[in-house]
């Protein structure tokens, strides 16, 4: 639960931003969507390869090892810092390509200035997550979750202070939402380094930290790790990076629509993400201990829990699909009403295609977080590539931009792609362990 909730509190600061931009209107919120796709992209690459920390660290809590779990630590912290430096330089880089990809000029405009501090937020944010997957490797989830929450309370006071000009500040609209996702991503770093330096179990790990004395044998181990961990979410969120772009082909108003619905589903993707890091901790452990038969069980007990949960939001969002839109445009600005009336409908739609695929999405989600507690990634990145690339991809290409389904032909081809990769993903996990049962017992 601590877990979800952290998850959660990520896709929260996107969240508030997402409504109270929203209430600016639909160039502003496109803007923003466009200006994240970039960071997406990038936010991919630092939280995949920082999952590579955990499996690690698990293993190691399980042999009773804290020279191995301080080594993952160390050198997960170091190539983590190096990643988000990196990745930020690239994203400043290629803000250039905003130019060429016919996005609306109005969207463009706004989203240039919003993405030169959002981008900076990168560092900190990889950072965090080199600490928050040590701490869920331990077993210790709470206070990862208590630092996301401290920078929702940072985000939503900035928000209100910064994009609106109240008690005196300047109104700085979507780039007031910036600052306020980069003063809490600090926040949040800080925080959780802080809280972890207190506690008797842990404090002696992230104590004394010796970045740049390094061993290659532990490098090696995380990068081998990590990189293809790092693909699995790129291919995932590039795919629905890819559908914000298409759709801004179709225009400011399909676009912000896109955001919408993907924001909601990031929410719901979130709570399986927790389940996920459970999947991944418990399956580290049982690999540490060699229970094979315990790490099967409880690896399907998950499973199970990851597609009711989804069942249960798919519900949610067949019966809500007109509602939901509505939180993130204003209806009594007479000017955009026309826009915001749109987006609403149109949102509506993909809220119902978002319905459909919450059971693949939580399932596959869950099963790659097990492969990754059995340190196995690189089938997993073969087979994420081809589901969102070979399967997924074309048919978002294709019935969005030549068929009359438009924003939801899009997002027929996202379902596509995470169904296939559930199949294919739990098909695998189902292969390994029944080997590693069979080799035990023989």
């Amino acid at each position: 639960m601590p877990v979800m909730a952290g998850m959660l509190g990520h896709t929260f600061v996107g969240l508030i931003d997402n409504i109270m931009v929203g209430q600016l209107g639909s160039a502003e919120l496109a803007a923003v969507s466009l200006g994240n796709s970039f960071l997406f992209i990038a936010m991919s690459l630092g939280i995949g390869f920082s999952t590579a920390i955990t499996p690690l660290v698990a293993e190691a809590d399980g042999e009773g090892s804290f020279v191995k779990g301080k080594s993952a630590l160390k050198h997960g912290l170091f190539l983590c810092t190096v990643l988000g430096i990196a990745l930020f330089l690239v994203v400043m880089a290629a803000k250039p390509l905003m130019y060429l990809m016919k996005q609306p000029e109005e969207v463009v405009t706004l989203a240039m200035p919003y993405l030169n501090l959002v981008a900076f937020s990168l560092i900190p944010m990889i950072m965090f997550q080199a600490f928050k997957q040590f701490s869920d490797g331990m077993s210790i989830t709470k206070y990862p979750m208590y630092a996301t929450l401290i920078a929702n309370i940072v985000n939503v006071v900035l928000n209100y202070l910064l994009i609106f000009g109240k008690l005196g500040f300047p109104q700085m609209g979507i780039v007031g939402a910036a600052i306020g996702t980069l003063v809490s991503r600090f926040a949040m770093l800080f925080f959780l380094w802080g809280i972890l330096s207190y506690q008797e179990k842990v404090k002696a790990y992230v104590k004394n930290i010796k970045l740049f004395v390094l061993e290659k044998s532990m490098l090696f181990r995380l990068i081998q790790l990590g990189f293809p961990s790092a693909l699995q979410m790129f291919f995932e969120v590039a795919i629905f990076t890819a559908a914000i772009w298409l759709s801004g082909i179709l225009g400011k108003n399909p676009q912000a629509a896109n955001q919408i619905a993907l924001n909601l589903s990031s929410m719901t993707f979130m709570v399986a993400m927790g389940i996920s890091v459970a999947a991944m901790v418990r399956v580290g452990n049982q690999k540490g201990l060699q229970q094979f038969k315990e790490l099967r069980r409880i690896a399907f007990s998950l499973f199970l829990l990851a597609f009711l949960l989804a069942g249960g939001f798919a519900v949610l969002f067949m019966l809500c699909n007109t509602i939901f839109p509505k939180m993130y445009v204003d209806l009594d600005d007479a000017k955009n009403l026309m826009d915001n009336t749109e987006v609403i409908a149109i949102a509506a739609k993909l809220l119902l295609v978002a319905a459909l695929f919450q059971l693949s999405d939580g399932v596959q989600v869950v099963v790659l977080g097990a492969l990754r507690g059995l340190q196995d990634v690189k089938i997993p990145t073969l087979i994420t590539f081809i589901a969102y690339w070979v399967v997924g991809f074309p048919i978002s290409f294709y019935l969005g931009l030549y068929t009359d389904f438009k924003s939801s032909g899009i997002w027929i081809g996202l379902l596509a792609g995470l169904t296939t990769s559930a199949v294919l993903l739990f098909i695998r996990f189902n292969h390994l362990t029944k080997k590693l049962i069979l080799s035990k017992e023989s």
